[in-house]
């Protein structure tokens, strides 16, 4: 893919994240999400791609807009596979909380594992630590091996854990373990993600969360050189039968992520919405001016570029459209 195109889906994700950001702290995570969903489709229409949408909002019969399976772009080449999830983060926004993105990634049509909406038993980490963490592991196992990796003591490795009834024995095991604990409320991209940053504090995700959100993370770390191993979590037979009809026979199969990301030409934008382990969220500083902070990264030529950006929104067209003019209006 072209090089060019990385600032291209920075544009689609400030779409999003100026979008979703009008509705920080008014407890509507759905309007929130309606918005952000809305601008990041009315951008995809500006860039030349042909793409398809493998992981998004829901099928089609779910979703009015970037449902899976839809097609996007002005038009190709390059033909890509597009993951995007345009609010990381609802009820982070909804509340006024750290940690919401806007966020997408992009490879060559037919590489990125079409991941079912479902729960997805997933571990991050950062280069130092490619090839040295496994689910299989136990959790003093896989933070042992990272505290080797980053020449750190096991009471210096901070994890990140989604704070759930259901990962009680992680966050217990790795407190027994001596390891620092970062329980967060929701979006785990972003702190997976940061797993490839020196300096963001954080040294290891693990736990179960969202499947799609996973292969989007793989995206990133792809990029970055990271690593990141996931196993599916259907919790009844529907859910197994849907893995089985998008191509996944062994539901218990450990994924590398060479097989969530089966390319080495990948692209991933994020752009803060509030503040999070990654990038600042969105500043607004009057009527006319607000700053957006993204991430953008080429698994081709290994480039990690953040971007700072003032918009002039009496200037910017997207908040004069009027497919989306009502949904971004949260006054």
């Amino acid at each position: 893919m072209e090089r060019e195109l990385a600032l291209e889906f920075a544009r689609v994700t400030e779409a999003a994240a100026l979008a979703a950001s009008q509705w920080v702290g008014k407890g509507d995570k759905e309007a929130a999400d309606g918005a952000a969903v809305a601008a990041m489709r009315v951008m995809f229409d500006t860039v030349h791609v042909e793409g398809t949408v493998v992981i998004g909002e829901g099928e089609m019969d779910e979703a009015p807009m970037l449902y899976i399976g839809e097609k996007v772009g002005a038009g190709g080449p390059p033909v890509v596979d597009i993951a995007v999830d345009p609010l990381e983060g609802t009820s982070i926004v909804s509340k006024g909380l750290n940690g919401a993105i806007a966020v997408l990634a992009i490879a060559p049509r037919g590489t990125l594992l079409h991941a079912p909406d479902m729960y997805m038993d997933k571990i991050a980490a950062g280069t130092a630590a490619k090839g040295r963490i496994h689910l299989e592991a136990s959790t003093k196992e896989n933070i042992k091996e990272v505290a080797k990796a980053l020449n750190k003591s096991v009471r210096e490795v901070t994890a990140v854990i989604l704070d759930r009834p259901r990962h009680q024995k992680i966050i217990e095991e790795a407190r027994r373990a001596g390891a620092r604990i970062m329980l967060i409320s929701d979006g785990d991209v972003s702190p997976g993600v940061a797993t490839a940053f020196e300096d963001s504090g954080v040294d290891l995700m693990i736990g179960i969360g969202g499947a799609p959100e996973g292969v989007i993370t793989a995206a990133a770390l792809k990029c970055m050189g990271g690593d990141f191993q996931a196993r599916l979590c259907p919790e009844d037979e529907a859910e197994i039968e849907r893995c089985k009809k998008m191509g996944i026979d062994d539901i218990n199969k450990i994924f590398s992520i060479d097989e969530l990301v089966r390319s080495d030409d990948v692209i991933f934008s994020a752009t803060g919405i509030t503040d999070s382990h990654l990038l600042k969220g969105v500043r607004y500083y009057n009527k006319k001016t607000a700053t957006t902070q993204t991430l953008v990264m080429r698994s081709t030529s290994g480039t990690v570029r953040i971007i700072e950006a003032a918009h002039n929104l009496d200037k910017k067209p997207l908040f004069k459209d009027k497919r989306i003019n009502w949904l971004i209006n949260a006054e």
